[in-house]
Protein backbone atom coordinates (compact mmCIF):
# COMPACT_ATOMS: atom_id res chain seq x y z
CA UNK A 1 0.00 0.00 0.00
CA UNK A 2 2.82 2.40 0.86
CA UNK A 3 4.45 1.73 -2.50
CA UNK A 4 1.23 2.67 -4.31
CA UNK A 5 0.94 5.91 -2.32
CA UNK A 6 4.59 6.75 -3.00
CA UNK A 7 4.14 6.08 -6.72
CA UNK A 8 0.98 8.20 -6.81
CA UNK A 9 2.76 11.07 -5.05
CA UNK A 10 5.68 10.84 -7.50
CA UNK A 11 3.37 10.92 -10.53
CA UNK A 12 1.44 13.88 -9.11
CA UNK A 13 4.64 15.83 -8.45
CA UNK A 14 6.06 15.14 -11.90
CA UNK A 15 3.17 17.09 -13.44
CA UNK A 16 4.05 20.17 -11.36
CA UNK A 17 7.19 21.15 -13.22
CA UNK A 18 7.23 24.77 -14.28
CA UNK A 19 7.15 25.59 -17.94
CA UNK A 20 10.06 27.62 -19.21
CA UNK A 21 9.64 31.34 -19.74
CA UNK A 22 8.93 32.34 -23.33
CA UNK A 23 11.75 33.88 -25.34
CA UNK A 24 12.23 37.62 -24.93
CA UNK A 25 10.73 39.46 -27.90
CA UNK A 26 13.04 42.32 -28.97
CA UNK A 27 9.97 44.30 -30.10
CA UNK A 28 8.56 44.27 -26.57
CA UNK A 29 9.62 45.47 -23.11
CA UNK A 30 10.21 42.81 -20.45
CA UNK A 31 9.45 43.33 -16.75
CA UNK A 32 11.06 41.08 -14.12
CA UNK A 33 9.98 40.90 -10.45
CA UNK A 34 11.77 41.03 -7.11
CA UNK A 35 10.88 41.27 -3.42
CA UNK A 36 13.99 42.58 -1.63
CA UNK A 37 12.47 42.89 1.86
CA UNK A 38 12.22 39.94 4.26
CA UNK A 39 8.78 38.41 4.45
CA UNK A 40 7.96 38.91 0.76
CA UNK A 41 6.53 35.58 -0.35
CA UNK A 42 4.78 36.03 -3.69
CA UNK A 43 4.97 38.69 -6.37
CA UNK A 44 3.02 37.82 -9.49
CA UNK A 45 1.61 39.58 -12.52
CA UNK A 46 -2.15 39.81 -12.15
CA UNK A 47 -3.43 42.20 -14.85
CA UNK A 48 -2.07 44.15 -17.79
CA UNK A 49 -4.17 47.16 -18.80
CA UNK A 50 -7.12 45.72 -16.88
CA UNK A 51 -6.96 42.26 -18.51
CA UNK A 52 -6.19 39.22 -16.34
CA UNK A 53 -3.02 37.34 -17.34
CA UNK A 54 -2.53 33.60 -17.71
CA UNK A 55 1.14 33.53 -16.67
CA UNK A 56 2.00 35.56 -13.58
CA UNK A 57 5.79 35.19 -13.69
CA UNK A 58 6.53 38.30 -15.79
CA UNK A 59 5.14 41.08 -17.96
CA UNK A 60 6.06 41.47 -21.62
CA UNK A 61 4.50 44.62 -23.06
CA UNK A 62 4.47 46.60 -26.28
CA UNK A 63 6.20 49.99 -26.31
CA UNK A 64 4.22 52.88 -24.86
CA UNK A 65 1.88 53.30 -21.92
CA UNK A 66 0.69 50.41 -19.73
CA UNK A 67 -0.90 49.79 -16.36
CA UNK A 68 0.52 46.82 -14.47
CA UNK A 69 -1.22 45.17 -11.55
CA UNK A 70 0.67 42.70 -9.37
CA UNK A 71 -0.31 40.48 -6.47
CA UNK A 72 2.02 40.81 -3.50
CA UNK A 73 1.77 38.34 -0.61
CA UNK A 74 3.96 39.01 2.41
CA UNK A 75 4.29 38.26 6.09
CA UNK A 76 4.46 40.88 8.82
CA UNK A 77 6.48 39.85 11.84
CA UNK A 78 5.57 41.61 15.03
CA UNK A 79 5.88 41.50 18.74
CA UNK A 80 3.00 40.70 20.97
CA UNK A 81 2.13 42.44 24.18
CA UNK A 82 4.53 42.27 27.10
CA UNK A 83 7.46 41.50 24.78
CA UNK A 84 6.06 38.18 23.59
CA UNK A 85 6.53 37.33 19.93
CA UNK A 86 3.43 36.50 17.92
CA UNK A 87 3.02 34.44 14.79
CA UNK A 88 3.64 36.30 11.53
CA UNK A 89 0.54 37.73 9.91
CA UNK A 90 -0.10 37.11 6.22
CA UNK A 91 -1.06 40.04 4.00
CA UNK A 92 -2.36 39.95 0.41
CA UNK A 93 -2.26 43.15 -1.63
CA UNK A 94 -2.78 44.21 -5.23
CA UNK A 95 -0.49 47.03 -6.37
CA UNK A 96 -1.02 49.08 -9.53
CA UNK A 97 1.86 50.75 -11.38
CA UNK A 98 1.42 52.89 -14.49
CA UNK A 99 4.29 53.80 -16.79
CA UNK A 100 3.92 55.75 -20.04
CA UNK A 101 7.30 55.19 -21.69
CA UNK A 102 8.04 51.47 -22.05
CA UNK A 103 10.66 50.94 -24.77
CA UNK A 104 11.06 47.94 -27.08
CA UNK A 105 13.99 45.69 -26.22
CA UNK A 106 14.41 47.15 -22.72
CA UNK A 107 14.31 45.21 -19.45
CA UNK A 108 12.62 46.65 -16.41
CA UNK A 109 12.39 45.44 -12.82
CA UNK A 110 9.33 45.79 -10.64
CA UNK A 111 10.14 45.52 -6.94
CA UNK A 112 7.53 45.17 -4.22
CA UNK A 113 8.42 45.74 -0.60
CA UNK A 114 6.64 46.45 2.65
CA UNK A 115 7.15 48.44 5.78
CA UNK A 116 5.07 46.64 8.38
CA UNK A 117 1.56 46.43 6.90
CA UNK A 118 2.16 49.03 4.18
CA UNK A 119 3.21 47.68 0.75
CA UNK A 120 4.78 49.64 -2.09
CA UNK A 121 6.10 48.96 -5.58
CA UNK A 122 8.71 50.64 -7.74
CA UNK A 123 9.52 50.14 -11.40
CA UNK A 124 13.20 50.47 -12.34
CA UNK A 125 14.73 50.81 -15.79
CA UNK A 126 17.94 49.07 -16.93
CA UNK A 127 20.05 51.87 -15.36
CA UNK A 128 18.41 51.11 -12.00
CA UNK A 129 16.59 54.44 -11.98
CA UNK A 130 13.06 54.62 -10.57
CA UNK A 131 10.68 55.35 -13.46
CA UNK A 132 7.33 54.72 -11.72
CA UNK A 133 5.82 53.93 -8.32
CA UNK A 134 2.56 52.30 -7.31
CA UNK A 135 -0.50 54.49 -7.62
CA UNK A 136 -2.86 52.25 -5.76
CA UNK A 137 -2.63 49.46 -3.18
CA UNK A 138 -5.65 47.32 -2.32
CA UNK A 139 -5.09 44.94 0.56
CA UNK A 140 -7.22 42.16 1.93
CA UNK A 141 -7.63 42.18 5.70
Amino acid sequence: MRLHMLLLAFVAMSGCTATPLPPVDPNMAWIDFATPTPGGKVLMAEKLDGQRLRDGRFFQVSPGSHELEVRFDFEVFGGGGLGLMTEPQERLCYLTVRYDHFEAGQRYRLEARHLAFTPSARLYDAKREIVAEDRQARCMP
